[in-house]
């Protein structure tokens, strides 16, 4: 069956619960790809241009079209029928501001890089920063809100103990773990220690944090849009092994956090 694939999400892992609630409503629908059209109507989901969003076979895709050139141009998605596109497409219903701003900029950029190629009679297109940065941001991305400045900074600097284990009851109380890049929720199907995400850090106040869902998610989507406004670099991201969030895994003692091949200390400048 085509929509077999979904039997494999355990809806109970804790990193899947913000998407919980519209997930719910994609598979009321007799088939997922019609639930997800239906919630992006409902939801008024439109592109960069104004066109509505609307999720449609893989077999839409012109040959020889860029991806995300063609949503640009169209509003619709390309989606398989696999985990990753799934997820893709649930990511667009939870968080469709993020989604519309990365999309623009790849498709800015993919016209940019052509007419770059273009004008240097180069035979091939050269992706470039910007659309490296986004496609890390889409697939991998993980948004990581706290009210304690702390908390960034044991992040960037990959103190692991400082951050998960000796500040384990302030992190839960100041910091909030979302889940974006699609890639990555594919990988935690069937999670294993070593999945790292590209983490998105923003420091914001404890009103923020102690607003309910979904109106932290929707404050989470624009917030993290606008600054999208300004681009973003490979650099703007932190390492973060998903697994050692809070609650996320069990057994997380010492000994799991000890494990320098997964918690690994920060580069050296």
């Amino acid at each position: 069956m085509p929509d077999d694939f979904l039997k494999q999400i355990d809806w109970r892992r804790p990193w899947l619960a913000p998407l919980q609630p519209v997930a719910e409503l994609v598979l009321q629908a007799p088939a997922w790809r019609d639930g997800l059209n239906q919630q992006a109507t409902i939801r008024h989901l439109r592109n960069h241009l104004s066109l509505p969003i609307q999720f449609v076979p893989q077999s839409a895709l012109p040959e020889g079209v860029a991806y995300e050139s063609f949503i640009s141009a169209t509003g619709c998605v390309p989606t398989r029928d696999n985990l990753h596109d799934f997820f893709n497409a649930l990511v667009w219903l939870a968080f469709p501001r993020i989604k519309v701003r990365l999309n623009q900029l790849q498709a800015a950029e993919i016209a940019r890089r052509a007419l770059v190629v273009k004008q240097a009679q180069q035979g091939q297109q050269v992706r470039g920063r910007v659309r490296d940065a986004a496609t890390i941001f889409d697939e991998n991305a993980v948004l990581f809100l706290t009210s304690d400045p702390s908390f960034s900074s044991f992040l960037r600097a990959h103190h692991w103990k400082e951050l998960f284990i000796e500040s384990r009851q302030e992190f839960e109380e100041h910091c909030a773990v979302y889940l974006f890049g699609h890639a990555l929720l594919e990988k935690l199907v069937d999670p294993y220690k070593a999945i790292t995400g590209h983490a998105w850090i923003l420091e914001t106040s404890e009103d923020v944090l102690a607003l309910p869902e979904p109106a932290r998610r929707e404050w989470l989507d624009q917030e993290v849009a606008g600054e999208l406004k300004e681009g973003l670099s490979t650099s703007d991201f932190s390492h973060l092994p998903v697994l050692g969030v809070p609650g996320w895994w069990p057994a997380q003692d010492e000994a799991f956090y000890a494990d320098s091949s997964v918690f690994r200390p920060a580069k050296k400048k």
